[in-house]
C-alpha cells in the first residue's frame, strides 16, 4: 500500500508540477542589422557621426549582401556628405548601386557626389557605356547635375522607353517630369 501511495504521489507530483521546457531564443542577423541601421539613424539625427557610420558598418557586416544592405551603404554615404566627406562617401553610393541597382535615388546621390568631388566630366565618359542599360540612367543624372538638364532628359526619356518593365522606370519618369517642370520655371 506504501508503494502504490508512493508511485501515486510521485505520478500526480510530475503531473502537476507544470515542468516546461526553457525558451529558446534564436539570434536573428537581419533583425540585428535593422536594428543597428536605425541605431545609426538615431545618431545621424543626434548630430553623432561616427557613432552613425559604426553602427551602418555593423549593420553592413551582420547583413551583407541583401537588398537591404544597399540602404546601409547609402546612409553611410549620406553621413559622409552630410560632415563634407563625399571622398569617403563615394565607395559606399557604388556598393550601394552594386548591392541594388534599381533604386533611382542611389545614383542621385552618387551624381551629387561626383558633383562635389568634381569629377562629372570624367565619370559622363565612363558611363557612356552601352552594354549596361542602367548606365544611362546614372549618365542623365550626371547631365542634369552638371547644368545640362535638356540633354540630360532626353537620355533619361531613351532609357524610359527602351526599358519600360523595369522596377526602375516609373521613378526615373517622375524625375523627368520634375526636372521638365524645374526647366520650365526657368
Amino acid at each position: 500500500m506504501k508503494k502504490l501511495l508512493l508511485l501515486s504521489l510521485i505520478l500526480i507530483s510530475l503531473i502537476t508540477s507544470g515542468y516546461k521546457t526553457l525558451d529558446t531564443f534564436v539570434i536573428d542577423a537581419t533583425k540585428n542589422a535593422f536594428f543597428h541601421n536605425n541605431l545609426g539613424i538615431t545618431y545621424l539625427k543626434e548630430h553623432c557621426y561616427y557613432a552613425a557610420i559604426q553602427e551602418f558598418k555593423i549593420a553592413i557586416s551582420l547583413n551583407p549582401n541583401t537588398q537591404a544592405t544597399a540602404v546601409y551603404y547609402s546612409n553611410i554615404g549620406d553621413t559622409y556628405m552630410e560632415i563634407g566627406y563625399p571622398d569617403m562617401a563615394q565607395q559606399p553610393y557604388e556598393d550601394a548601386i552594386k548591392q541594388y541597382s534599381l533604386n533611382l535615388k542611389y545614383y542621385q546621390n552618387l551624381a551629387k557626389c561626383y558633383k562635389a568631388l568634381n569629377k562629372i566630366p570624367e565619370k559622363i565618359q565612363e558611363y557612356s557605356n552601352p552594354e549596361n542599360p542602367l548606365n544611362k540612367v546614372m549618365l542623365g543624372i550626371l547631365y542634369i547635375e552638371n547644368g545640362d538638364a535638356k540633354r540630360g532628359t532626353i537620355i533619361l526619356d531613351e532609357f524610359v522607353n527602351l526599358e519600360p518593365d523595369l522596377l526602375i522606370t516609373p521613378a526615373v519618369k517622375q524625375y523627368i517630369k520634375e526636372t521638365v517642370k524645374k526647366m520650365n520655371e526657368i
